[in-house]
C-alpha cells in the first residue's frame, strides 16, 4: 500500500494490518481507513502509534468519514486488534548467508548490529527482535558476519541486559527503538545505540557508513570506534577539528 500526496510507503507488515482491519469494518475502504489512522495517529503511522490507538478515537472518525455509519463494537475491536498485530503474521523472508569473517581481514573496519525480524531488514526494536544482524564494514567492503538471536531468559535474569551482552563486540547498534534504561545497558557493553525512524533494508545502512568511512569518520563515530577524544579528526567538510 503506497499512501498518496508524496508520502512514503508504508511497511508491508503495517499495510497488512491495515487491509485486513478494512475487511473488518463494514462500508469502510481501506483507503479510508488508512486515512482515518493518518488523522487519529498523525504521520508516519508507526508500529508505536497503532499500539496506542484507542477505539473511540478511530470510530469517531469513522464516523465522521462515512456520514454517520459507524462499524459495530465487535467489527471496532476485531480491526483494532488486527491492526495492533495480534494474530497477524507476515510470509517468512528468507534469512541472509552468514560470510566467513577471521578478525583482521578487514582493515580499518567496524562492527554493526541491526535489530531484524525479517530477512536483512533493519526493522526490530532491541527488547523485542527476533535477531541482530552483525555486519562487519571497512572503507572498501562489508560482510554479514553473525546472526544472533536473544534466548530465552529466566525469571531472574536482566532480560536487556542478556540481549545486550549479544552486542559486545559490536561499536554501534541500529534500532528502530530502545528505551532510556535499555540503552544505558547496552552503552555499558561498548556499544553506541542508533534509533532509525523507520524499517529500511539493513544494507542501507552499511552502504551509508561505509561511505562515511572511506571519507573519514566524524568524531561521534570516531569516539564510537574506540578513537581518542582528543585526537585532530576530519570533519565532513574536509577541514580538521580540534574538539
Amino acid at each position: 500500500m503506497v499512501p498518496g500526496n508524496g508520502r512514503a510507503p508504508l511497511p508491508a507488515h503495517l499495510a497488512l494490518r491495515i487491509a485486513l482491519a478494512a475487511r473488518e469494518l463494514s462500508g469502510v475502504e481501506t483507503a479510508q481507513l488508512l486515512q482515518a489512522l493518518l488523522s487519529v495517529t498523525g504521520e508516519p503511522i508507526t508500529e508505536a502509534r497503532l499500539a496506542r490507538l484507542r477505539p473511540n478515537r478511530l470510530r469517531n472518525r469513522l464516523l465522521d468519514m462515512t456520514g454517520g455509519m459507524a462499524p459495530g463494537e465487535r467489527q471496532l475491536q476485531r480491526a483494532i486488534s488486527l491492526l495492533k498485530g495480534r494474530g497477524v503474521r507476515m510470509p517468512e523472508e528468507p534469512l541472509p548467508a552468514v560470510e566467513p569473517y577471521r578478525e583482521g581481514e578487514l582493515p580499518d573496519s567496524i562492527r554493526i548490529a541491526c535489530s531484524s525480524d525479517g530477512g536483512e531488514r533493519l526493522d526490530g526494536s532491541f527488547g523485542s527482535c527476533a535477531r541482530f544482524l552483525v555486519y562487519q564494514i571497512s572503507p572498501s567492503a562489508s560482510r554479514l558476519v553473525a546472526l544472533r538471536e536473544p534466548g530465552p531468559v529466566a525469571p531472574h535474569e536482566d532480560r536487556h541486559a542478556s540481549r545486550a551482552e549479544l552486542l559486545h563486540d559490536c561499536q554501534l547498534l541500529y534500532t528502530l527503538s530502545i528505551g532510556g534504561p535499555a540503552a544505558a545497558k547496552v552503552i555499558r557493553v561498548g556499544t553506541h545505540p542508533i534509533k532509525v525512524s523507520r524499517p529500511i533494508p539493513a544494507r542501507e545502512i552499511v552502504e551509508e557508513l561505509q561511505q562515511v568511512l572511506a571519507a573519514a569518520p566524524p568524531p561521534w563515530l570516531a569516539k564510537a570506534m574506540g578513537g581518542e577524544p582528543a585526537a585532530r579528526r576530519a570533519s565532513f567538510s574536509g577541514k580538521e577539528e580540534t574538539p
